[in-house]
């Protein structure tokens, strides 16, 4: 795939201790959820309030939004932490992703199933001891079983497949029709079975296929490589997976009830966020670890500003995950007026920080501004204690004056 299709990040790392999903290439492999791949590599162990996916008692383990072996695949650790953060396609124990490494059917099915926000439908009891069908379903591991019924329930695989193919690696040809059909488009991609492609291999595409690439490409979701072809046999790597399953994820009804949406409204200090929405006012308590994606840029918490319009992913009412989709103003003013909470102090012994609080749609809201070096303090200057009225002017949240009323 191109990667000037794809937002360039360069991130390091970080480890979130809350949630994860183990087995083959980090998904659920067993009723103790652990195994090893066929590189031999540990997987990953997943548990949710201390117990794992099939109820059975385990302990804590550790999620990866941002991997120790990304160096040259940088271009998709923004997929493969959104992925991970909503737990479809995730890391190992180790902290490692393998973005090189090959990814088989059993593992796009499995991710596919998820993303659609089926996860809890597939691990359940009843849809693990279904008794399927395929020719090869004594090949398909114990874990898997499940996610290939709900597959098969949900039209992911064509009414001809008498196979599932669960270790034969996943192409481009095969992970892309995978996808239209788990974004439900299987109706329109077969509309468009004429259509003229014009990759230079478009001979390689067989006829019953051409509709489905002919959708992906303009739904997005998967684009050629720079000498204009498409390459459908060539095997997809996780951190292409993780770019095509981002991209879907995307046209997809949002069914995570951990994920919300706002501007943020107050500058972030000591891990705490006001983001408002339709009016009203929610804080969030960030992770100290949290992933924060801006301007295609992995970046501190600290570097999101006022006006940011973002979209944010939460476990256990934490903030694990942001992602910034629309850029506040450059050089935005403000003018607001709140009782005083308290300032802090530089080396220098000047005010570094002020806290005001303000009562918005009858809520009391505590706001914390960094104050620039030069700020210029008038009116009652000897009334400038805690809980006394003060009104604040400045810049891209940085107060560079302020009125004791």
């Amino acid at each position: 795939m191109k990667k000037n299709m794809m937002k360039k990040v360069v991130a390091t790392g970080l480890a979130l201790t809350m949630i994860a999903g183990g087995g083959t290439a980090a998904f659920a492999h067993g009723n103790d959820n652990k195994g090893n791949d066929k590189n031999n590599n540990k997987n990953v162990y997943y548990n949710t309030n201390g117990k794992n996916n099939y109820g059975n008692v385990s302990g804590n383990i550790q999620i990866n939004l941002n991997f120790n072996d990304m160096k040259g695949a940088q271009w998709a650790l923004r997929y493969i932490a959104s992925l991970a953060s909503k737990r479809v396609f995730e890391g190992y124990e180790d902290g490692s992703f393998k973005p090189d490494n090959t990814v088989s059917r059993i593992e796009a099915i499995t991710a596919a199933v998820r993303l659609m926000g089926l996860r809890d439908q597939a691990e359940s009891t009843t849809e693990m001891q279904t008794k399927l069908n395929f020719k090869d379903a004594d090949k398909i591991p114990a874990w898997a079983v499940g996610y290939v019924a709900v597959a098969l329930e949900n039209d992911l695989f064509s009414e001809n497949d008498d196979s599932v193919k669960p270790d034969q690696p996943a192409d481009r040809l095969w992970a892309t029709t995978l996808l239209v059909k788990a974004l439900k488009l299987e109706g329109e991609a077969k509309t468009k079975m004429n259509s003229t492609l014009s990759f230079k291999d478009a001979n390689k595409i067989p006829a019953g296929s051409v509709g489905y690439v002919e959708e992906a490409i303009e739904k997005h979701l998967v684009d050629g490589f720079e000498d204009n072809t498409f390459r459908p046999n060539q095997n997809v790597t996780r951190a292409q997976l993780a770019a095509l399953l981002d991209r879907t994820s995307d046209q997809l009804p949002d069914q995570d009830a951990n994920a919300s949406s706002g501007t943020v409204s107050t500058t972030v200090y000591n891990n705490t966020m006001t983001l408002t929405k339709n009016g009203t006012p929610t804080q969030y308590t960030l992770h100290p670890d949290v992933f924060v994606l801006r301007n295609g840029v992995k970046v501190a918490a600290s570097a999101l500003q006022v006006g940011d319009e973002v979209k944010v992913r939460t476990f256990n009412n934490v903030v694990v995950y942001i992602e910034v989709t629309k850029l506040a103003d450059v050089n935005a003013s403000f003018d607001v007026v709140g009782t005083l909470d308290s300032t802090t102090l530089n080396a220098q012994g000047k005010i570094a920080t002020i806290s005001i609080t303000q009562t918005i749609n009858g809520t009391n809201q505590s706001t914390v501004y960094n104050v620039a070096s030069d700020v210029a303090l008038t009116g009652n200057i000897g009334s400038f204690t805690n809980g006394h009225v003060v009104e604040l002017k400045g810049q891209n949240q940085v107060v560079n004056a302020i009125d004791v009323k």
